[in-house]
């Protein structure tokens, strides 16, 4: 009867400690995958550690899971069969989440041990011992090991630590970086997860000399972009074609300068998320389009960094035409509505693929937002495959009318005059390309360089910030590395110059007149 009476109390228990767990479990909130976190099953409290990461060894996703498997046990535990059950029971349930990129197993011996204490109450209880606990699967430790609470490696024992199963867990996400997950966000291949903001690379001081280096250059480019633009508006009939395309190449140059400018100015306002205060989460990137600010941003660098490589090509196009196929300036003008529909259409087809895919990125470099910042399949498909085509093509074109305008010098008698201006039209297009691609082929070979080193960086990051995050450290690194700080500013940089030569095709005596003609027309008017 008195066995009878300590199995109903036993029985009691076990649901109240049932409940309980339940109850713990759900007010803790969702799982947040694979990162530590605290123990709230009852059973595993007072242990010698806190801490625990999910899925267990034994598969199970999240603490709530666990804690129903365990529930046939609670019995046991509850009448105390064996100081070992508990330990080896959590040890297998809750495993401890101190050693980063390490599961320790609980020894065969106090599996052994476990089991033939409570062998006869389970069988009492109808409770079997199930085969993923089999003994036999567990590391033989030595015998010395310190039993019941000393789970941790060296944690006052004098035996050696437990043997423990060493593999590579990949990238769990902080749960300072954890996001929404109706936002989207994704990082490092983990969704719901942001870099940390405002750069996972570099520090406060380093960002704030690489802002102050790109604003300054992106005044100088506003300004020779907006100059090219006035000329223009000064004097239009002055750029017919097939030089027309160049004033809407500044045009484009100058929006991407204004942004990078807006950039400087905001720091990172828009390109980051701010830290909750009072709360764990982290400062973390921008991303897709729920912040207005950064979309708006990204819409108008990205369309216009794309649409100014656009305009090159036009302007190549309209030099063959007139050099190799020798159109005159109304022919190839009627081509304009044509001209203008490829220019702005492709890049305006690219922004709402962007935008459609939700590959807006807050930079915290510059300030900006923009594609292909963390997403290396984005720099590789929308900022390298367009660039590198009009590189291409714009190459193409311009060597065979080069070809074609050196070959008139060549084989046809003109007059010393024509001679004269023909070479000059020669050596401008030729020193306007060469200022136009070393800066571009620049930023396509940083962006070469950022695309093959990218996942090295990641995993050098993830190397040096696991212990500070809680998170499972890379299991092998054959190899670190860290970008510079110089690779980034020196493609920004290049980014803005190469709207800068816009102002080389203006820069002669005779847009000083027209300017002077101007000021001096005001001053009557006045």
């Amino acid at each position: 009867s008195f066995l009878c009476a300590t199995m109903g109390v036993a029985w009691m228990l076990t649901s109240a400690l049932s409940a309980c767990v339940a109850i713990n479990v759900e007010s803790a909130g969702s799982h947040s995958a694979f990162t530590c976190e605290p123990v709230t099953l009852r059973m595993c409290h007072g242990l010698a550690y806190n801490t625990t990461f999910m899925p267990n060894l034994l598969n199970h996703y999240d603490q709530q899971t666990a804690a129903l498997a365990m529930e046939p046990f609670h019995p046991m535990v509850n009448l105390e069969c064996s100081s070992d059950l508990r330990p080896f029971l959590c040890a297998l349930y809750a495993p401890v989440c101190t050693e980063y990129g390490r599961v320790t197993l609980p020894c065969r011996r106090l599996c052994q041990r476990a089991r033939s204490d409570c062998y006869k109450l389970m069988d009492i209880f109808g409770v079997s011992w199930p085969e993923e606990m089999t003994c036999s699967r567990f590391p033989d430790c030595d015998e010395t090991y310190p039993r019941a609470v000393d789970l941790l490696p060296n944690a006052g024992g004098t035996g050696r630590p437990p043997p423990s199963v060493q593999r590579d867990y990949g990238f769990w996400c902080p749960r300072e970086l954890k996001m929404d997950p109706e936002l989207g966000y994704s990082f490092l291949g983990v969704r719901d997860c942001s870099p940390p903001c405002p750069n996972m690379y570099f520090s406060r001081h380093e960002l704030a000399l690489a802002r102050y280096i790109i604003g300054g250059v992106s005044i100088i480019c506003l300004a020779a972009t907006l100059f090219t633009f006035l000329t223009f508006l000064i004097d239009v009939g002055r750029f017919r074609y097939p030089e027309r395309p160049i004033v809407f190449y500044a045009v484009c140059y100058m929006m991407v300068a204004l942004v990078f400018f807006l950039g400087f100015l905001l720091g990172e306002r828009v390109a980051c998320n701010a830290a909750a205060p009072g709360s764990f989460r982290a400062a973390t990137v921008t991303q897709g389009s729920h912040n207005k600010a950064c979309t708006l941003l990204f819409m108008t660098l990205y369309f216009f960094t794309m649409a100014g490589g656009a305009w090159w090509v036009v302007l190549t196009v309209t030099w063959f035409l007139a050099a190799v196929a020798k159109w005159g300036s109304e022919a190839i003008e009627k081509k304009a509505l044509l001209f203008h529909a490829a220019a702005w259409g492709v890049p305006g087809a690219l922004t709402v693929a962007l935008l459609a895919l939700n590959k807006v990125e807050g930079d915290g470099v510059s300030g900006v937002c923009f594609a292909g910042v963390h997403d290396v399949a984005a720099l590789r498909w929308f900022l390298l495959a367009p660039l590198a085509l009009a590189v291409g093509v714009g190459v193409a074109l311009l060597l065979a009318g080069i070809a074609a305008l050196n070959r008139v010098r060549m084989e046809i008698p003109l007059e010393k005059e024509n001679q004269d201006k023909l070479v000059k039209f020669m050596i401008r297009i030729g020193v306007f390309s060469v200022l136009y691609l070393v800066p571009l082929l620049t930023v396509i070979g940083c962006y070469l360089y950022e695309q093959s080193y990218r996942p090295v960086w990641e995993l050098t990051w993830v190397q040096d910030w696991c212990q500070q995050y809680h998170i499972p450290c890379p299991f092998q690194v054959e190899r670190l590395s860290r970008p510079s700080l110089a690779l980034f500013v020196l493609k920004y940089l290049m980014m803005l110059v190469v709207g800068v030569p816009s102002v080389f095709w203006v820069g002669s005596k005779k847009t000083c007149f027209e300017w002077a003609s101007f000021f001096h027309g005001h001053r009557r008017k006045e």
